[in-house]
């Protein structure tokens, strides 16, 4: 609510300086979460001074929409293109994630559009340190990341919710809701590693509504991918993490492909070690405010079949129960406690960053065919020919005692070596068993 203010529950500005100056020395970048489209309910009193700062046109689900293409909107953008440069120039960050930048509403041209300039400012403010500006956009607006001079708004990254909705159909069986038009099959995988979203202007069902936009041309490193975060983990009732949706085994395998894949992979908190906590919605307003928060909430979650049961809905828990911020805690010590889960992290991110084939997020740099109901091979072409295949199967064992697809075919005069499996014991694996027959795995 107070956009120039580190919250005072985390220390000093002096203090958060001193955390991106810890972090830097580790090697560790910093990005900022930043709310551009709407102001919190409770606590901020920018409109008492002026009322420009809220649009009176356009709307947001959280409230009042920002004036950023209105009467007396010049000052306004202003005030939060400088925002998004103060935090990159004062405390030294390396870039931003722009919430719902759907909700940004500007109706100028990308070239003078308030993302735009918010990104421009922001790199102004780098003084030649490279930064990256991330987007959460839901209806998946590809321009965001294109280049200025080709029609499009110079920011770096979009979350790619698309990957995230076909993995939790794969993990869990259900599509219920947001999921509804997907089925978690191969083919949706291999088609979110080569081109990024899934939906890039067709149908999709469950708004009743064209979804997505043209991104062929945007290199694999601008789509963030992940399997939880936190509004996804809150939205699941019961605030349960990933793994507890579903078998480890196919858990794992979902790691491997979210971490190896050509995309820009990203861990939710605690996700590293297989946290167990759990992520609640949960917030702290006026007693009246409260109860508006609760019923909004049980509203938000009744578009999801299951959560609509008034069973369930007994079961969730209180946004405004300090009980519920504590239990969404990480206790550090299961890095020791789910040792297999925190070391196949480690091995697959340092697989993708000393791999020249896994580290090249190069576009077009990879191919994938189906090989069963449930199972997929991805190659990731070297220029040296020293390609590396990706063997994922979310479903029983496939025997491929015969395998006419050349994807599977080794580089000539060579054969294929296992470099990494899931279901190693050290990982919490049941066991590998591969034998390599004529230079193709088979388990």
């Amino acid at each position: 609510v107070n956009l120039y203010a580190p919250s005072r529950l985390y220390g000093t500005p002096d203090d958060f300086r001193r955390f991106v100056d810890t972090a830097h020395a580790h090697g560790i970048a910093v990005i900022l979460d930043v709310v551009y489209n709407h102001l919190g309910p409770d606590g901020n009193y920018l409109k008492p001074f002026a009322g420009a700062y809220f649009s009176t046109k356009h709307k947001t689900e959280w409230g009042e929409a920002i004036n950023f293409d209105g009467e007396d909107s010049g000052p306004v953008r202003d005030f939060f293109a400088a925002n998004a440069a103060y935090w990159v120039d004062e405390f030294h960050l390396d870039g931003l994630r722009l919430d719902a930048t759907q909700n940004i509403y500007d109706d100028a041209p990308p070239r003078e559009h308030i993302l735009t300039e918010i990104g421009r400012r922001a790199r102004q403010a780098a003084g030649g340190r490279s930064i990256i500006i991330v987007n959460e956009n839901e209806p998946q607006h590809s321009e965001l990341c294109r280049p200025v001079e080709n029609g499009g708004y110079g920011l770096d990254a979009l979350w790619n919710d698309d990957y995230h909705h076909s993995a939790m159909v794969a993990l869990t069986g259900r599509n219920e809701a947001y999921y509804s038009d997907y089925r978690g099959t191969p083919q949706e995988f291999i088609s979110a590693v080569k081109y990024g979203y899934l939906f890039q202007g067709q149908w999709y069902s469950w708004q009743e509504k064209r979804r997505g936009r043209p991104g062929f041309d945007l290199p694999p490193a601008a789509f963030v991918t992940f399997i939880q975060n936190h509004d996804q983990i809150a939205n699941s009732g019961r605030g349960l993490r990933a793994q507890f949706l579903t078998s480890p085994g196919r858990y794992r395998a979902m790691t491997a492909l979210t971490l190896l894949a050509p995309g820009t992979p990203m861990l939710f908190q605690g996700q590293e070690f297989a946290a167990s906590a759990p992520f609640y919605y949960f917030a702290d307003h006026s007693p009246e405010l409260a109860k508006l928060v609760r019923k909004g909430r049980v509203e938000f979650l009744a578009q999801f079949r299951s959560l609509a049961d008034p069973a369930m809905q007994t079961v969730f828990a209180d946004p405004e129960s300090p009980q519920t911020f504590e239990a969404c805690k990480l206790d550090f010590s299961e890095r020791e406690k789910n040792a297999g889960a925190y070391q196949l992290t480690k091995d697959l991110l340092q697989l993708r960053r000393t791999d020249p084939a896994f580290r090249a997020q190069k576009p077009r740099g990879v191919d994938g065919a189906v090989l069963s109901e449930s199972g997929f091979v991805l190659r990731f072409f070297a220029p040296d020919g020293a390609d590396r295949l990706l063997l994922v199967n979310f479903g029983p064992d496939a025997h491929l005692m015969s395998a006419p697809e050349p994807l599977l075919a080794p580089p000539a005069g060579g054969r294929w070596r296992v470099a990494l499996s899931t279901d190693e014991p050290k990982y919490g694996g049941t066991g590998v068993g591969l034998a390599v027959v004529r230079g193709v795995a088979r388990g």
